[in-house]
C-alpha cells in the first residue's frame, strides 16, 4: 500500500501540471471507458449483491446496485464535471505593498486525496472524476460489500486515463478493504495531503479521532423537518414524504420531523396517512403519541440516522423550541422549515447553525449535482476549510506568488 501511496503523490506532482484541455479530455476517456466496460462492472456488481443480500438491508442493497442505467449516469456524472468552470490557477487575490512588492493569491491542487467509503459504487467515479478536473490524486478506499464493483470502476477508468496519455496512478483502489488499510490512510503524513471518511457515523468519528492527516467530517445526516403552524399542510405532505421516502438510505434524506402544537391535531393524521403507503415506521413522542398510533420514541431516536423507513416525530410549542431542538440534536448537515411566516422563517434561517438551511423545500437537495457541483465529494458537516457539498473549488488550495525586482527586507 505504501508504494501505492508513493505512486500517488508522483503521480500528484504530474497531473497539477496538466492543462485544462488535458484535464478535460481525461475525463471524457474516464467516461467512455465505464461504458466500454459495462459488462464487467456489471458482472462484478452481481457478485457484490449475491454476497450482501443476506447481510445487508434492503435500502443498503439498493445503494449498493448498479444498472445500465446507473452505470450511465455515473458516465454523465463525470462528463459533467469535465464541462465544469476549471479551479485550478485562479487569481483569486492580487495586490501591491507599497514598496512595489507585487502579492497574488492562486488557487492550487491539494494532492493526494485519500477517500474512505462504505458501499455506494457511484463514489467511486465520482471522487475521481473531481480529483482528476481539480489536478489532484485519489486513493480511493471503499467497503469490502462493494470492492469487486469499484475495482472493476476503478480498472475501466484507469484504462480511460491510459488512452489519454494520463498516469493511470492519479486513480488507485486500496486492494484491502480491513480496518488496518484505514488506519494507514489516517496515519499517513507527507503521502496524504488530505483525507475524506464518506459513510456512517462509526467511519467518520473514527476517522476524525485517529487521522493524524487533515480529515474532513462528511456525511452523518440526522436531518430535521419542521412544520411551523402556518404551513401550507399539502405542500409540507409532500415535502416529507419525499424527503424521508424518495432515497432512504441517503444522508440527506430526513430522520426527525418537528411540528408545531397547534397544528398537530390536525396535521399529523394526514402525515400518517401518507407515510402509511409506503409503510413508515413513527417513532412518536408522547405529544404525538396521543394523537396518532406508533412506536413510543425511545431514548436514542431523535439522535439516530436511521437510513431506513423510519421517522422519529415530535411536536414542539414554538420555532425557537424547534431550533433549540434541533442545535441540540443536530449533526450540522441539512435542516428545512416549511412556513408562511416571514418572522418564524427569517429566524430559522438565522439561527440554525447547519451546512444546508432550506425554506419550504426537501432536504434531499443537499447534493453536488442538484447544487451544480456536476457531483460531489461528499457532505461537510464541519466549518474548515469546506461546508456543505464538496465540488470541485474544495479541493483546492491556494498559494501566495511574490515577484519583486530584487527587493530585500
Amino acid at each position: 500500500m505504501y508504494e501505492m501511496l508513493k505512486n500517488a503523490k508522483i503521480a500528484a506532482a504530474q497531473i497539477a501540471t496538466l492543462n485544462s484541455e488535458k484535464r478535460r479530455q481525461a475525463l471524457n476517456k474516464m467516461a467512455e471507458a465505464l461504458l466500454t466496460y459495462k459488462d464487467e462492472i456489471l458482472r462484478a456488481n452481481a457478485s457484490d449483491m449475491e454476497m450482501a443480500k443476506d447481510t445487508i438491508s434492503p435500502v443498503m442493497l439498493d445503494r449498493l446496485a448498479l444498472t445500465p442505467a446507473r452505470i450511465e449516469a455515473m458516465a454523465e456524472g463525470i462528463r459533467s464535471v469535465s464541462e465544469l468552470p476549471d479551479p485550478v490557477g485562479l487569481e483569486l487575490d492580487r495586490y501591491v505593498r507599497p514598496d512595489g512588492l507585487v502579492i497574488r493569491k492562486v488557487s492550487v491542487p491539494i494532492g493526494v486525496v485519500a477517500i474512505i467509503y462504505e458501499s455506494r459504487p457511484n463514489v467511486t467515479s465520482d471522487a475521481a472524476a473531481l480529483c482528476v478536473m481539480s489536478g489532484n490524486a485519489c486513493i480511493l478506499r471503499g467497503g469490502k460489500e462493494a470492492f469487486r464493483s469499484a475495482n472493476a470502476i476503478v480498472n475501466a477508468m484507469r484504462a480511460g486515463l491510459r488512452e489519454a496519455g494520463v498516469t493511470e496512478n492519479a486513480v488507485n483502489l486500496v486492494q484491502d478493504t480491513s480496518r488496518e488499510s484505514a488506519k494507514v490512510l489516517m496515519t499517513a503524513n507527507g503521502l496524504v495531503d488530505m483525507l475524506i471518511p464518506r459513510g456512517g457515523a462509526g467511519l467518520i468519528n473514527a476517522c476524525v479521532q485517529q487521522a493524524t492527516v487533515p480529515c474532513i467530517a462528511t456525511g452523518t445526516g440526522i436531518c430535521h423537518i419542521y412544520v411551523e403552524k402556518s404551513a401550507d399542510q399539502e405542500m409540507a405532505l409532500n415535502v416529507i414524504e419525499n424527503a424521508k421516502t424518495s432515497r432512504p438510505s441517503v444522508c440527506n434524506a430526513m430522520e426527525v420531523l418537528l411540528v408545531d402544537k397547534s397544528i398537530a391535531p390536525e396535521f399529523l393524521p394526514k402525515l400518517k396517512a401518507r407515510l402509511d403507503r409506503k409503510n413508515v415506521e413513527l417513532r412518536l413522542d408522547d405529544t404525538a403519541g396521543a394523537i396518532i398510533s406508533g412506536t413510543p420514541a425511545g431514548e436514542n431516536d431523535f439522535d439516530t440516522e436511521f437510513l431506513d423507513y423510519i421517522l422519529a416525530v415530535k411536536c414542539v410549542g414554538s420555532t425557537e423550541e424547534a431550533i433549540a431542538h434541533i442545535a441540540a440534536h443536530s449533526t450540522g448537515h441539512s435542516e428545512a422549515i416549511l412556513s408562511q411566516n416571514k418572522e418564524a422563517i427569517d429566524l430559522f434561517t438565522l439561527r440554525v447553525d447547519s451546512a444546508a438551511v432550506y425554506v419550504n423545500a426537501s432536504t434531499r437537495f443537499t447534493d453536488g449535482g442538484e447544487f451544480g457541483l456536476g457531483c460531489e465529494m461528499g457532505i461537510s458537516t464541519q466549518k474548515l476549510h469546506a461546508r456543505g457539498p464538496m465540488g470541485l473549488k474544495e479541493l483546492t488550495t491556494y498559494k501566495y506568488i511574490i515577484t519583486g525586482s530584487g527587493h530585500i527586507r
